[in-house]
């Protein structure tokens, strides 16, 4: 086979497995897929969040990040029975909320700051959390032994292969992406990484 075929076909193979690997879980066609919208100026999915260059860096666990990141200070959830200790989200939830606090612009990508595209309906959480579940607290063996009602994250089968903290923490916190897949590589509804049926989901981690 003459090289620059070989070259070519091998472009094309590596191209096409990576295409599987990012699309083929089923984020094309879900509510994070911004390919279509009049506001994407690039009609890529990928680009309304990710760049590979130059990419923003200043919040812990962000992949390679190309939106605009809130500076909300948000209203936490408050209980006499959480035993965590809450402090103002961060990580990948503060990325989460850098579209669903309802204060940035869906459309404040790769630079741009003045966009007019923001989330509504029931994808807008706010600003206010208190009565939306917890995120960016440290989940492990020492907060299920003083709650009482949470499996040990570090010896509690997640049900996807590993433990709740191999699986579903993220650097031992919990944070949006612990109960939401954003590229919905589950097919199920909500982005959910785990099926709600039955409360599955909350039963996962809730001792109840």
């Amino acid at each position: 086979m003459p090289r620059a075929i070989f070259r070519s076909a091998l472009v094309f193979g590596i191209v096409m497995v990576f295409s599987g690997l990012c699309f083929g879980q089923g984020i094309t066609g879900s509510a994070h897929d911004f390919s279509g919208e009049t506001w994407n100026n690039t009609n890529e999915i990928c680009a309304v969040c990710h760049t590979p260059h130059n990419a923003d860096a200043t919040v812990a666990d962000a992949p390679l990040w190309n939106h605009e990141i809130t500076n909300t200070t948000f209203a936490l959830y408050s209980s006499g029975t959480l035993d965590a200790t809450m402090g103002q989200p961060d990580g990948s939830s503060k990325l989460c909320l850098s579209c669903h606090d309802g204060t940035v612009a869906v459309d404040n990508f790769s630079g741009t700051i003045n966009g007019n595209e923001f989330v509504t309906g029931d994808a807008l959480l706010g600003t206010d959390l208190s009565n939306d579940h917890p995120v960016s607290f440290v989940y492990d063996a020492t907060l299920a032994s003083s709650d009482g009602e949470l499996y040990n994250p570090t010896t509690q089968n997640s049900g996807l292969g590993g433990t709740i903290n191999a699986d579903l923490l993220i650097s031992n916190k919990v944070q949006c992406a612990s109960c939401h897949d954003v590229h919905r590589s589950t097919n199920l509804a909500n982005l959910l990484r785990i099926s709600n049926v039955s409360s599955g989901l909350c039963l996962t981690c809730h001792d109840k």
